[in-house]
């Protein structure tokens, strides 16, 4: 048998292990060029590629180079034409790291699956693999930046068949607080239900059902700046629409998608939105869907400022007995009739954390509460029709309603 190809170091490739445990006697008449023999070793002889692999392994095999390659037919040696395709669709894109995908042609996967069923697979690596390895050394050195296998700004899939590379492109993810100054305006976007954004007589042609939303206010600015597709706001919890969200704010991170450019001023954006007069925002910052996970399953205690009209005068020793009964023990509050119709109706029992009676002046009381996360705080003022107890309302004996409701602060930890 003969020696190692010229040029390859001693004990490098292991040649009698390659030799041994793949079933080269039955290539039988499959012709492969040197990448797609050395690829069938291609997790043996580390820092080699399948080319330095096949120059080793086809004099030891005996085996003669073919004009056309049975199996790739020629697919490995087009790595500078998929390199000037992936660099051609990035133009007009900003990107800070990349990762490069492929698809393989049916008949040349069904191939290279019947390769290694007759000769084992134990040591293989896909075509695929060395196509996106290859293409990827080629753009880290043509263009000077990194491929990222976690998070990549983005990722370009090259069709293989048909020379075409379809971008998709991470989504831009800024972490924040906000504010919301004003009562009557959702933190999300609201689609009309009826049109489901398409616009009709229902909604006034808008496709949404209020004017604005805190998501609007602060993505519009970020979008201007990113040249985005779209948008979505992802926040810890969500007040009600008429209801102000105050103190140091709620987190949020605003999702932008597709965006052409990620280098975003973050103190532009900021002085931006707060110029609006409804919605503030600060501590803003860069960061990735991980963190978006992360928030959306984080939970919190509230504190909230409830202004609230009794329907008589009651005396404020009445009151504090009535707070501190509240606290005694866990509120049972089934799924609230105004939400019933999106959530499951189930009972959850949820603590009061703590009462402050800030105000009682005739009819209007002011109560600062702290509450559990979930815990339905208009409910525990009304009562809803017996399904929250105990409430404010069925301690005092009297209805109790609710004229206006803050969030003071989201008790995140931070």
């Amino acid at each position: 048998m003969p020696g190692l190809a010229a040029g390859v170091k001693e004990g490098q490739f292991p040649l009698e292990e390659a030799i041994k445990d793949i079933s080269w006697k039955e290539l039988g008449d499959r012709q492969l060029c040197g990448s797609c023999v050395g690829r069938l070793a291609g997790h043996l002889g580390h820092g080699m590629s399948n080319k330095e692999r096949g120059a080793i392994l086809r004099p030891a095999l005996e085996l003669q180079e073919p004009e056309r390659c049975w199996l790739c037919d020629g697919l490995v040696t087009e790595v500078d034409k998929f390199v000037a395709l992936v660099l051609k669709s990035l133009e007009g894109w900003e990107w800070r790291s990349f990762l490069i995908g492929s698809r393989i042609a049916p008949d040349v996967a069904a191939r290279e699956e019947e390769l290694w069923t007759a000769v084992g697979s134990a040591h293989a690596e896909p075509l695929k693999t060395e196509i996106n390895r290859e293409v990827g050394k080629r753009i880290e050195s043509l263009a000077g930046r990194p491929a990222e296998f976690e998070h990549p700004d983005v990722v370009a899939l090259i069709d293989t068949a048909f020379d075409v590379v379809q971008l998709q492109v991470t989504s831009l993810f800024i972490y924040g607080r906000y504010r919301k100054l004003v009562r009557g305006i959702p933190q999300t976007k609201w689609p009309c239900r009826r049109c489901q954004g398409k616009g009709c007589e229902h909604c006034g042609g808008k496709g949404k059902m209020y004017e604005s939303s805190v998501e609007e206010v602060i993505a519009k600015v970020v979008m201007e700046q990113s040249g985005g597709t779209g948008h979505a706001l992802h926040g810890l919890g969500r007040e009600d629409i008429d209801a102000r969200m105050l103190g140091r704010g709620r987190p949020f991170i605003v999702e932008i998608l597709n965006p052409r450019r990620r280098s975003i001023d973050l103190v532009k954006v900021e002085i931006a939105v707060n110029s609006s007069s409804t919605v503030e925002v600060s501590d803003l910052r860069f960061t990735n869907r991980k963190e978006v996970v992360a928030l959306k399953d984080r939970t919190c205690d509230k504190t909230y400022r409830i202004l609230i009209r009794l329907s008589s005068p009651i005396d404020e020793e009445k009151v504090k007995r009535g707070i501190a009964s509240l606290l005694a023990s866990p509120v049972a509050q089934r799924t609230p009739i105004r939400v019933s119709h999106r959530r499951a109706d189930k009972v959850r029992e949820r603590w009061i954390k703590g009462i402050e009676m800030t105000m009682l002046e005739g009819p209007l009381l002011e109560l600062v509460i702290r509450a559990e996360a979930g815990s339905y705080v208009k409910e525990l003022v009304h009562g809803d029709q017996g399904r929250t107890e105990p409430s404010l309302a069925g301690v005092l004996g009297i209805p109790c309603d609710v004229l206006e409701l803050d969030v003071l602060e989201v008790h995140d930890g931070e």
